[in-house]
């Protein structure tokens, strides 16, 4: 049997239902060359299915987990119910990066009229960058820095340069955490106050004792959650410092 590239457990993909059967429904995966892939019935929803046609249909794309892999016989298991939202809205996301990136790269060898196929010039983005959009984001972000690591045509650089700015906005996600603060220290009040200064861009909204909602707006949000845990283990260490017990949760 020819081995195939298969996906590595735990991984999000997506799948198409392809044919439902009373016990799941078979898959495939377009980002595996249209692989094979089982969805069992218990795998759908959380919770008890009596009709499967209530949850999926042929033709349906799912963000789904892979949660087992045969690589001999090439057989993949996936799961819908063990996915949640924000693993779901990520790989969306990504998709979604993926097809503006190639469109973009697509107008910047077009425009630059240099001889150098796309696969070539995705080949060597990729080989500094996680992905081609990404790539292009930077660019818009810094400019000619962004650029200077490529080994690329003058001529397509610009091109990427030029597309990139009219073709990107500068967006921004908000993130947010809300802790729960208890100081037993005689000033209490001061202490709490000491803990929750907080550096430019952060903002604290007192929810009711003891718990305050954390909110910083981010480029994106990799780097905004880089910025929150960093933020939560300073306060964490300043919690300790003034005799407060400190604990939050992710919203």
């Amino acid at each position: 049997m020819i081995l195939i590239e298969l996906p590595d457990e735990n991984e999000l993909i997506l799948a198409i239902i392809k044919k439902i059967m009373p016990y799941g429904a078979f898959c495939t995966l377009p980002e595996y060359e249209n692989t094979e892939a089982f969805l069992h019935v218990s795998e759908i929803a959380p919770r008890w299915i009596k009709n499967i046609h209530e949850f999926v249909s042929e033709g349906q794309r799912h963000v789904v987990k892979v949660v087992h892999v045969d690589q001999q016989k090439n057989q993949v298991d996936i799961s819908i119910k063990r996915v949640n939202d924000e693993e779901r809205k990520w790989k969306l996301e990504l998709l979604q990066n993926e097809k503006r990136g190639a469109k973009l790269l697509e107008l910047s060898l077009k425009g630059a009229k240099v001889k150098l196929t796309m696969d070539k010039a995705r080949e060597e983005i990729e080989s500094h960058y996680d992905d081609v959009y990404t790539c292009f984001k930077e660019a818009n972000e810094k400019g000619e820095d962004a650029l200077k690591v490529l080994d690329l045509p003058k001529a397509l650089k610009s091109k990427i340069l030029e597309t990139a700015q009219k073709s990107i906005k500068k967006s921004a996600v908000e993130i947010h955490t809300v802790i729960t603060l208890l100081c037993y220290g005689p000033e209490g009040v001061e202490d709490i106050k000491k803990v929750l200064k907080t550096e430019e861009g952060i903002s604290i909204h007192y929810l009711g004792a003891p718990k305050y909602k954390i909110s910083l707006v981010a480029s994106d949000y990799k780097s905004g959650e880089k910025r929150l845990h960093k933020m939560l283990e300073q306060i964490k260490a300043l919690a300790q410092k003034n005799s407060c017990d400190l604990n939050y949760e992710r919203r």
